[in-house]
């Protein structure tokens, strides 16, 4: 049988009462004796009821997050930054594979603080929660929940900008994907804009790449496609961190050179894409500005304070070892480039 507060209130020679009051950090102990109280219940390896506590504050400090998957190098990473960026405020996350209207029910049923959905296409609008919803995903004017929006179209158009500015016009991207996919349609808008925007005379549908998922293997499979059948493009922008780990392989398997035969950026602005065999040039929003903006926006949602519905992320571009400007010999690593 656990530790009880009665166990502590014996130990510390006090009232059970102020066991209680001490562990709630009540005013009404003074601060010798509740420091004391704490630190007999630490010895004794005091743990508090979770359930008790929920039916007296009337929150269980949980977050339920429905997620599409944890395999992918972005999702995965994302998740751990925000997971303990909610440890930090106390919470305790949940996070379910399953499809959306299911895990929303189970949530609601579990009586979870906040619900954060991963809307890639799904419109978690239509569904109904006794429980606040914050998403991530494509925001607009119209949403009914809060929804925090990375910004993905612009992320994509910068990237083709400074390619642009770089002196490059072969330039593909590759993540147009088959099928519906919102949050990819995004990205392929962004680059037929910055295309057309640069170069009005060319055919931009001949620049993008179509995979069938954003994996590993999706990039190597469209790349070696891309240097068997077409003129080698200067300069590719990958729609995923993973894509872009098959293109480099389909590069290293050609026997090209990155940045010297061919540039690349990459989006998802993770990490460890500094620590490549050659440092990704990336873009997109970084994962704690993301993982921030998130547990601000549950607390808000949370605490019942008012929250716009439509949240803009900034992305940024970082230039790294995996791209140049045509007329360099070298490339400058650690460039920012301000569009």
């Amino acid at each position: 049988m656990g530790v009880t507060i009665k166990d502590i209130a014996k130990s510390a020679g006090v009232s059970y009462s102020t066991v209680s009051k001490a562990l709630r950090d009540s005013p009404l102990v003074k601060e010798p004796t509740k420091k004391r109280i704490i630190d007999i219940a630490g010895q004794l390896g005091y743990q508090p009821n979770a359930a008790a506590r929920s039916l007296v504050s009337k929150k269980s400090h949980t977050i339920g997050i429905v997620w599409p998957t944890i395999e992918r190098a972005a999702h995965a990473a994302l998740i751990t930054s925000l997971n303990q960026r909610l440890e930090q405020l106390s919470y305790t996350t949940l996070i379910s594979i399953n499809e959306m209207e299911f895990a929303i029910n189970t949530f609601n049923r579990y009586q979870v603080d906040a619900i954060l959905a991963f809307d890639d296409g799904e419109n978690i609008h239509n569904y109904q929660s006794t429980v606040p919803i914050v998403s991530y995903g494509i925001a607009n004017s119209a949403s009914v929940y809060p929804t925090v929006d990375a910004n993905r179209r612009k992320a994509i158009q910068t990237a083709v900008e400074y390619l642009g500015s770089a002196g490059h016009q072969k330039i593909i991207y590759i993540g147009d994907m088959l099928g519906e996919d919102r949050l990819q349609q995004e990205k392929t808008t962004g680059f037929k804009q910055a295309m057309t925007g640069l170069y009005p005379a060319d055919d931009v549908s001949s620049r993008l790449i179509q995979v069938a998922g954003l994996e590993q293997y999706d990039g190597y499979a469209a790349a070696r496609e891309v240097f068997e059948a077409q003129e080698l493009p200067t300069a590719i922008v990958s729609g995923s961190h993973d894509l872009t780990r098959g293109i480099l392989r389909a590069v290293h398997e050609k026997g090209l050179s990155i940045p010297n035969d061919i540039s690349i950026i990459s989006y998802d602005n993770l990490p460890e894409s500094d620590d490549m065999e050659v440092p990704l040039s990336t873009v997109g929003v970084p994962l704690a500005a993301i993982s921030d903006k998130l547990a601000d926006v549950l607390m808000a949602t949370i605490q019942q304070e008012n929250t716009d519905t439509a949240i803009y992320l900034e992305p940024e571009l970082k230039i790294s070892g995996s791209s140049r400007k045509l007329d360099d010999s070298a490339v400058s690593r650690g460039e920012a480039y301000h569009g």
